[in-house]
């Protein structure tokens, strides 16, 4: 489809919006899937256009944060390959599916996902301060980052949140070196899902090139500025949205 100009303006907002919200707070993929709903795409289109637009932000959040990502090295070599490994095994069920169970589950998903991002605040206090210098729990860690990644093949909305909760809860370091480990990680999810996607799924690449750009812009912004951007407002307003997007699949 070819969207029309004032579709165009509001595609690129979203981006801009949901660029900066992932690196802030995490769940800026529930923006642009409801904005592309909105300007008529169907659920699996927006979908899979979501994921593959996802990847230029989570490489500018990277870049913001990339002071945090030294020390790191063995903890992402571990759980990137099991990350891209998921996240192929999302993506096939997506692909290989019917497009029925994608429509049926997908409102749950929203539904599940937007949970999630409004309760991170309270997760972060179940979690408690992070002790640096405590070995990672590897057993538990690698299983739930897989399990994560087969979640941000198949749908994605909010994965972010996922991960740095899972990486909260099974690696001892501060927050805001999990939060850059948390951006690697969706980088190898998004970056698996465009070779996949780009192949075998229904991508809008004019819809792609709209926000590609902005969410990269948007990544590098919020990942600058995390400390200055009000989290919680940004964090409701995602929610807002998403139980508004998932209530409305649920009963179309």
């Amino acid at each position: 489809m070819s969207p029309e100009p004032a579709q165009l303006a509001f595609l690129l907002v979203a981006g801009l919006v949901a660029g900066a919200v992932n690196a802030v707070a995490g769940g800026g993929s529930l923006l642009v899937f409801p904005a592309l709903l909105a300007v008529g795409y169907s659920p699996l289109a927006a979908n899979v256009t979501n994921s593959v637009a996802q990847w230029p932000g989570y490489v500018g959040t990277i870049a913001g944060a990339r002071h945090e990502l030294p020390g790191q090295g063995r903890r992402l070599a571990l759980t990137s390959g099991v990350a891209a490994v998921g996240s192929a095994v999302g993506c096939l069920l997506l692909l290989v599916l019917p497009g029925a169970v994608f429509d049926a589950v997908v409102p749950v998903l929203v539904l599940l996902a937007s949970a999630l991002l409004a309760l991170q605040p309270r997760l972060k206090r179940w979690i408690g301060t992070p002790e640096p210098g405590h070995p990672d729990r590897l057993a538990a860690l690698l299983p739930a980052v897989f399990l994560a990644a087969v979640y941000g093949g198949y749908f994605g909305g909010a994965l972010g949140v996922i991960l740095i909760a899972t990486l909260s809860l099974c690696a001892s370091d501060e927050l805001r070196r999990l939060n850059a480990a948390k951006a690697t990680l969706s980088l190898v999810v998004a970056s698996v899902t465009v070779v996949i996607f780009a192949l075998e799924a229904p991508v809008d690449w004019i819809a792609v090139g709209l926000l590609a750009p902005t969410t990269l812009v948007g990544g590098y912004l919020g990942a600058r500025l995390a400390r200055r951007l009000p989290e919680n407002v940004l964090r409701l307003s995602v929610v807002a949205i998403g139980f508004g997007v998932g209530i409305y699949l649920l009963v179309s």
